[in-house]
């Protein structure tokens, strides 16, 4: 594939429960467990999207399961 072609696709920001983010090619089905978020553009301005919001890398459920723990303790 051409650098041409990769800079001309297209390219949406997805979600899971988890609240992991990834890309995924607009346009495309999206797969079981994974939502849009609402970016869409070239491959770099989503990665740059997730580098903003996607600030604590941690499962959903890992971190409700910590804050317990703390809460626990308190």
């Amino acid at each position: 594939m051409s650098d041409d072609v990769s800079r001309d696709e297209r390219y949406a920001v997805v979600v899971n429960h988890e609240e992991q983010y990834s890309i995924w090619p607009e346009g495309r089905d999206l797969p079981l467990g994974w939502r849009a978020e609402g970016t869409t553009g070239t491959k770099e301005e989503c990665l740059q999207r997730i580098e903003e919001v996607w600030v604590d890398m941690r499962p959903l459920s890992l971190r409700i399961h910590m804050q317990q723990q703390v809460d626990q303790t308190v």
